[in-house]
């Protein structure tokens, strides 16, 4: 069900903490694990935060409200999570006021909520991501009751519209328009965790996107877990080319397709909106063998994505293609990873994002036979990286000497004070040095040199 934030009791518990705070300053602090939706979920926190009389933080040790928004897709991720709640104890024993809480995928899964509810007694809540409007409520149940509460495996899939983001970004953003997923890959855990597919009103995220614009933002994110499954009253291609006559000087990206979904009508809307939606096209892939893809419930085959490139290919030329690869998936034969090295091969993909498997408790891959052992799963990894390395560096080699249109990210984390980060339109990474901030706008560069993974370039 589509609702509003004011028709819940959202607004209502958020006063109620506002007055408890009342004459007294208190900050909050959001650490994210995981994807972008996961970002996206955060700035959504912010809001809410905010709403309750909060203001935010990016230092822990000065919060009143400590927010982990975590993510269950890897384990390394769960890992990484759980760790640095742990460090967050010393915290609560300095400040027994403090209130933590963890949100998110891994909120979600019932025994990493029993787990914190045993082990971690300084953590008030868990939450899981279809239910984030409820935080003012638990908070409120904490602060005033003393109570610990955790909200998980629940079947409610309402999407609520009217939270106000904070945004980390004033020119960057994210805009989800749909949640959940059916697909139920073998391997995934994403539709346990965050239910099935619920779309956002389009009049509600082109209402945003407008928004978004008048406010000087230059580039928009469309998210989703399989964001070309969107419909609620039209499909994503009539979404997304709706997006692109929204007037401004900004350019649109979107993310993540599923395959079996890129329609040609999606393909042609992709194509004929060049000056505003990137072409850049992220399409996973996932393993290059069909037995490995079948073991992986992914309903499309080889010869199908492989007319998927060459539809993109041929209706943008030059389009920057980057996809998701999993290395060791059970079952897989030194056969099955040479096929996905084949399809690297034939395809050129600009960059790809690679994987290998973990086991995630409750996904049917979990208890498939043929587990394949972590050092054999490594070789393949290295090999891999190794092919890709290659490939995406040829890809980045023609762009030397071109003059290209980026919008300037931040400044370099790895570079001087006056070295800047920038996007081109298909995605690629560049450095270059400034005496003037131009963060936030598009600027033109001379690339004079490239990379595997980067592109360096001169302000003209």
């Amino acid at each position: 069900m589509n609702i509003n934030v004011k028709d819940t009791d959202t607004v209502k518990y958020a006063e109620l903490v506002r007055e408890l705070h009342a004459g007294n300053e208190k900050k909050a602090y959001v650490l994210t694990f995981g994807c972008q939706q996961n970002e996206a979920d955060s700035e959504r926190v912010r809001g809410m935060a905010k709403l309750m009389g909060y203001s935010i933080t990016d230092n822990p040790e000065d919060a009143a409200l400590i927010v982990v928004n975590t993510c269950a897709v890897r384990e390394h991720a769960e890992l990484k999570a759980l760790s640095i709640l742990g460090s967050f104890k010393s915290l609560k024993m300095n400040n027994p006021s403090l209130i933590i809480g963890v949100l998110g995928c891994m909120a979600a899964e019932m025994h990493i909520a029993e787990k914190i509810k045993k082990s971690y007694p300084y953590v008030s809540f868990t939450l899981e991501p279809t239910m984030i409007y409820k935080l003012p409520e638990l908070l409120w149940r904490a602060l005033s009751e003393k109570k610990r509460t955790f909200v998980y495996n629940s079947d409610e899939g309402n999407v609520v519209e009217g939270i106000v983001p904070v945004r980390t970004s004033g020119h960057k953003a994210w805009v989800s328009i749909m949640y959940g997923c059916n697909n139920f890959c073998s391997y995934c855990i994403v539709p346990y965790v965050r239910g099935r597919e619920r779309s956002r009103d389009s009049k509600e995220i082109l209402k945003e996107c407008r928004q978004l614009v008048e406010s000087g933002c230059r580039e928009i994110t469309l998210l989703g877990q399989n964001v070309n499954s969107y419909k609620y009253d039209m499909d994503f291609a009539s979404l997304i080319e709706s997006v692109a006559k929204i007037p401004g000087d900004f350019i649109i990206r979107f993310m993540t397709s599923h395959p079996k979904d890129v329609s040609d009508r999606l393909i042609d809307v992709f194509g004929s909106y060049s000056g505003k939606i990137a072409p850049a096209f992220h399409l996973p892939l996932q393993s290059g063998s069909n037995s490995i893809l079948r073991a992986m419930n992914r309903t499309y085959d080889i010869d199908k994505y492989l007319s998927t490139v060459e539809k993109l290919r041929a209706k943008v030329p030059g389009v920057a293609l980057t996809s998701d690869i999993i290395v060791g998936f059970p079952g897989e034969s030194e056969e099955d990873f040479l096929d996905t090295m084949s399809v690297l091969e034939k395809v050129r993909f600009d960059m790809v994002y690679s994987f290998i498997y973990s086991v995630r408790e409750g996904t049917r891959a979990a208890g498939m036979d043929g587990q394949i052992p972590y050092e054999i799963k490594s070789a393949r990894m290295t090999q891999l990286l190794d092919l890709q390395r290659q490939i995406s560096y040829e890809k980045n080699l023609p762009y030397v000497d071109r003059v290209e249109r980026v919008l300037v990210d931040s400044i370099s984390k790895s570079g001087g004070p006056n070295t800047y980060t920038a996007r081109t339109a298909t995605n690629k990474l560049v450095h270059f040095d400034s005496d003037e901030n131009h963060i936030g706008e598009f600027v033109n560069l001379k690339i004079t040199r490239a990379g595997a993974f980067d592109l360096f370039g001169e302000k003209i």
